[in-house]
């Protein structure tokens, strides 16, 4: 199994599994553009890389703002001449029951989980055809393959991450390699975009037994590593004491 360096971008990078991938892929080698809103953060872990010999560079990023991600994924070629992976990991997850109605919520996860995945693979397919190849990891969720009371809606954005996915993948067999990963409970700042009381108070006892970040990133870099001929499609990843 090879593992060259490549040019993997990462959105979502400043917390979470967006920022254990970035660790994990620096440490394998590869050279990292990192994107996200907290700039803060981005720039104390592209620093903790560097300083630990690895490559990385960040920019700041709204996936929800298709230019952002058109200046992003441009600047990540830029800087290393190619570009052979996108990471679409950006989301939120403000549960809540549909009779709460709160329709800003859903439409912000709308915007991020959906549209930003789609924003990502409309800057980077173009370029990722002209060199010959590439490759792009979406993360989805369990809820991409159940719903529960409370996420009906981020379940909906994660069902079309997967059926998002796999269209990508059968439209570009060949050369473009399309891996979905779908994390069961992950420690993450997700559930602090929860709002609704009683979601909250319930995310607290669901989250009880909840992978470490490192273990979403391991699977990336599994992905990423196989020989151009493999490629990966899906990967769901569960902690073992957790029945759901």
């Amino acid at each position: 199994m090879q593992n060259t360096s490549k040019v993997v971008a990462v959105t979502g990078a400043s917390s979470g599994i967006g920022e254990a991938t970035a660790r994990r892929l620096a440490a394998d080698g590869h050279r990292l553009f990192l994107g996200a809103r907290r700039t803060d953060r981005l720039a104390a872990l592209a620093q903790e890389i560097t300083t630990a010999g690895g490559t990385a560079a960040f920019r700041r990023l709204d996936v929800t703002d298709a230019a952002e991600v058109t200046d992003f994924i441009s600047a990540a070629h830029d800087r290393y001449g190619r570009l052979d992976a996108v990471v679409n990991n950006a989301g939120v997850m403000p549960l809540s029951p549909l009779e709460a109605l709160r329709t800003t919520e859903w439409d912000r996860m709308i915007d991020v989980n959906v549209r930003g995945v789609l924003h990502g693979i409309a800057a980077a397919l173009p370029r990722m055809r002209a060199q010959g190849g590439g490759h792009f990891v979406n993360i989805a969720s369990v809820g991409a393959y159940e719903v529960s009371p409370t996420a009906a809606v981020y379940c909906a954005t994660k069902y079309a991450v997967r059926a998002i996915s796999e269209g990508l993948r059968q439209e570009s067999a060949g050369d473009i390699r399309v891996t979905l990963v779908s994390p069961g409970v992950t420690e993450s700042e997700l559930a602090d975009s929860i709002s609704d009381p009683a979601a909250r108070e319930a995310m607290k006892s669901y989250r009880a037994v909840a992978l470490p970040a490192s273990a979403i990133a391991d699977a990336i870099a599994y992905a990423l590593a196989q020989p151009p001929e493999v490629d990966v499609n899906e990967i769901v990843v569960r902690p073992a004491a957790s029945p759901q």
